[in-house]
């Protein structure tokens, strides 16, 4: 347990420094109020300690969470993140009510424990409420997006009875800025727990293990098999009613990693031509949303980071995502549309081919894609994968397999010609009987009247031996006499 005195000299530089590194490449955010505005500024990781400092702490102020690639911190611009965390709006639960910030760390500890929920690495009092953040153990890059949702997801869901926010689980969410004070009570923001784990700092988490002790299923078994249904030529819309965090998490992979093969497919072609903008940021934007890494009252702020991206002096027409943002919504209320007897979120899900011809892909930019390939290439690159793990699993080629037959074809027949019997030569060499006779029989003519036929014939492998001969004796003993 850290001390009082210890706690009052964890600042500003201190807490952030549990999840940001000053020494990488990157950028960080903070909000500032105003008056009754906001103004938010970004600055390079390298800078944090010089900016921290240098803020006026009478100000309501929020610092980033996560690290980003861009001086912005929308989620399509993440670099990565070192936390999980959850805001606690405990002003709003009966049971805070008159308990001092230390009596509210003591009562989330002990809900925590209760719960089965890993004790957070920080607690920080935000001058209402507290700030819980587990602290990683190394920082997830933006490719791990989707599974770190599915964890955020659920921790919020899980701390709901301790007030948790349920709009700030994004991971551009801004958080108070541990020595600023908050406007609406007066309080200064500050640590109140810190969980300590080696040598005295801050406990961290392997991001593996807070998946299984937080997520209903095991990593192993979230992707949902598909389900193959009779085809129904009818489309209709669905009752609403939020589906499972996790369900359909192989989805929302697939679609982070779709927009992802976008922006590869502009880099590759050295950007986006003017006429083909539009249409870049409309997927772009619907795989975002089909992530679930944002949401519609977020979707504008993105869409204008994207647009950015494609072209910094770019002018897109809003009005043209109208369309996009109604069906993010009904994507959200849980709707789901039904087509061929199979069910489909409301945002847009095609298939790789219907992307493939509306952007052109050829066969060179498809080999440095990820998931926007033909089925061909599909098909090509499962096999690789399969000779990879059959290798791994110490599966050997054809060029060795016929190296090691050629030996053991060799050794049989100096065996026989020493006067061993088939089985004999099968125990000494520790193989079957069927084996001993393929053996010997390859490379030599097999005559009619010496060939076992019929079930006989078939090798221990259930591949049917070319010839296997009886090798029988003088005195007419069968087989392996």
């Amino acid at each position: 347990m850290v001390t009082a005195s210890q706690l009052a000299l964890f600042g500003p530089d201190d807490e952030a420094g549990t999840y940001h590194d000053q020494t990488r490449t990157g950028f960080f955010s903070l909000l500032v109020a105003h008056g009754n505005t906001k103004r938010q500024d970004s600055y390079r990781l390298t800078s944090m300690a010089t900016v921290l400092n240098m803020v006026d702490t009478s100000r309501d102020t929020w610092l980033s969470q996560a690290e980003f690639m861009r001086p912005n911190r929308r989620v399509v611009n993440l670099a990565r993140v070192g936390l999980l965390f959850a805001d606690l709006d405990t002003y709003r639960q009966p049971w805070a009510q008159g308990r001092t910030p230390d009596e509210l760390a003591a009562s989330v500890l002990y809900y925590c424990a209760q719960e089965g929920i890993p004790t957070p690495s920080l607690l920080v009092y935000s001058g209402r409420g507290l700030q819980a953040k587990w602290l990683l153990d190394g920082t997830l890059p933006r490719q791990a997006l989707p599974r770190w949702n599915a964890c955020q997801r659920y921790l919020v869901d899980r701390l709901a009875q301790m007030g948790a926010d349920p709009a700030a689980k994004d991971a551009s969410r801004v958080l108070r800025l541990v020595n600023t004070v908050n406007t609406k009570s007066g309080n200064v923001c500050h640590v109140v727990h810190v969980e300590n784990g080696q040598n005295g700092e801050p406990i961290r988490y392997n991001f593996e293990y807070l998946c299984e002790m937080l997520l209903p299923v095991a990593r192993w078994t979230i992707e949902q098999q598909r389900q193959e249904r009779a085809e129904r030529r009818q489309l209709k819309l669905l009752s609403g009613g939020k589906s499972d965090n996790l369900r359909g998490f192989s989805g929302r992979q697939l679609a982070w990693d779709r927009l992802e093969d976008l922006r590869k497919l502009a880099t590759l072609r050295g950007g986006v031509a003017e006429g083909e903008r539009m249409q870049h940021l409309f997927w772009r934007l619907n795989f975002l949303l089909l992530s679930g890494a944002t949401n519609s009252r977020q979707m504008y702020h993105e869409a204008a980071a994207l647009a950015r991206e494609l072209d910094p002096s770019w002018t897109y027409r809003s009005k043209e995502l109208m369309t996009l943002y109604s069906k993010a919504k009904a994507y959200e209320a849980g709707e789901k549309v039904e087509f061929g007897g199979r069910e489909f979120a409301p945002l847009y899900t095609p298939k790789n081919d219907t992307l493939i011809n509306l952007f052109r892909i050829s066969d060179e930019e498809q080999r440095q894609l990820r998931t926007v390939i033909s089925s061909d290439m599909a098909k090509k690159r499962h096999r690789e994968r399969e000779k990879d793990r059959r290798r791994a699993a110490g599966a050997v080629d054809r060029e060795t397999y016929l190296e090691a037959a050629e030996v053991k074809r060799a050794q049989a027949k100096a065996l026989r010609a020493e006067g061993l019997s088939i089985r004999a030569i099968a125990q000494r060499m520790g193989i079957s009987k069927t084996a001993v006779g393929r053996y010997l029989a390859e490379g030599d003519e097999c005559p009619q009247s010496m060939r076992i036929t019929g079930d006989q014939a078939v090798s221990s492998t259930g591949v049917p031996s070319p010839c296997v001969l009886l090798m029988a004796k003088p005195s007419g003993q069968g087989v392996g006499s």
